[in-house]
């Protein structure tokens, strides 16, 4: 059956996206509550940007085959998972581990694929569509009629955010540079030049009371004006520190002094509320609340996706075995939506 082998790409220490090893090797043997898995598309997210630079917060230690997410076929099932599922499309948000040709995954981190999604579209919604989703509906709660700030509105998560909250009649401000204009006032969007203007006093231009929620990637002196931008009651989610991806020293401390502006800023009497969004928060304390949650939220998206509210970016596809080129690509800052990795 798995007469192919195995194909992995390795990430063997801090190093340059050359330095990514293509390893193989036999199929791993299906365990007990697992699933044998095909892939058929993995990505690279911010996330793997940030392990090569040894940067992620809690990455494992060195060597490891890094990959957030993946969709493919069920190949075989271990004991006690219903036998059915073999030759199903599943999904499955993993951290590690998707940037291979086949995949072990226990089978409660599975998430059905509806049929009529491709597996390309499936996977580069599976961990941007999820933060998304859970940002929008879970942290900030938004409702109709309510105006947003997406910082990044053309990336992975932002178009994925801005789609979404389009759908649920919510009003956007969008930041990206001047070339992903047009392609967001096409999403309703009213985009901001975070490069050429001066984004808060722009915005405060646009929404004199304040935004109901924030949502900002950048984290550093952008999230203090991220903040500053909310009217009462309104809610900063803050989800990354990509400013600081190609700094030196201590990967915990850009996280540890957001986590503590998060903090001071909930202390305050304000009637506004920060948050520091974290897909994987809970999992380790009520694993199964965290999976029955997660699959919840894969499947609204999926629905979305049929429905037509959100058509995900795809920037590129490039087979494994160009990783190398794939991550080159993704940290250009020159490609709007996902990269898709095939084996």
């Amino acid at each position: 059956m798995n007469a192919e082998g195995l194909v992995e790409v390795v990430l063997p220490g801090k190093v340059e996206p050359e330095g990514l090893q293509i390893r193989h090797g036999a199929v791993p043997a299906v365990g007990p509550g697992q699933l044998l898995v095909r892939m058929e598309a993995t990505g690279v997210s911010f996330a793997e940007q940030q392990m090569r630079r040894g940067r992620y917060y809690d990455q494992p230690p060195f060597p490891f085959v890094p990959g957030y997410d993946l969709v493919g076929t069920v190949l075989a099932t271990g004991q006690g998972v219903a036998p059915e599922l073999t030759g199903t499309r599943v999904a499955a948000l993993l951290k590690v581990g998707g940037w291979a040709s086949h995949v072990l995954v226990d089978a409660a981190d599975a998430v059905p694929v509806p049929d009529g999604i491709d597996a390309d579209e499936a996977e580069a919604l599976v961990v941007n569509g999820i933060t998304a989703w859970q940002m929008l509906h879970r942290t900030a709660r938004v409702r109709s009629g309510q105006t947003i700030v997406v910082h990044g509105a053309n990336g992975g998560v932002g178009s994925v955010l801005v789609q979404l909250a389009h759908a649920a009649g919510v009003r956007v401000i969008g930041t990206a540079s001047a070339r992903h204009h047009d392609a967001l006032r096409e999403r309703g969007v009213t985009p901001v030049d975070y490069r050429t203007q001066d984004v808060a006093a722009r915005i405060r231009e646009l929404a004199p009371a304040g935004v109901d929620a924030v949502f900002d990637h950048v984290g550093g002196r952008s999230a203090v004006d991220s903040w500053s931008l909310l009217a009462p009651g309104g809610t900063l989610v803050c989800y990354g520190s990509a400013s600081t991806r190609d700094d030196e020293g201590s990967k915990q401390l850009p996280v540890l002094k957001l986590l503590g502006r998060v903090w001071l800023w909930n202390a305050l009497p304000n009637r506004r509320r920060a948050y520091f969004f974290n897909v994987w928060a809970g999992r380790a304390l009520a694993k199964n609340r965290f999976r029955g949650r997660l699959r919840t939220d894969l499947t609204q998206v999926f629905r979305a996706l049929q429905r037509g509210d959100i058509s995900p970016q795809i920037a590129a596809r490039l087979p494994l075995a160009r990783v190398a080129d794939a991550m080159r690509l993704a940290e250009s800052g020159t490609v709007a939506g996902k990269i898709v990795l095939h084996p």
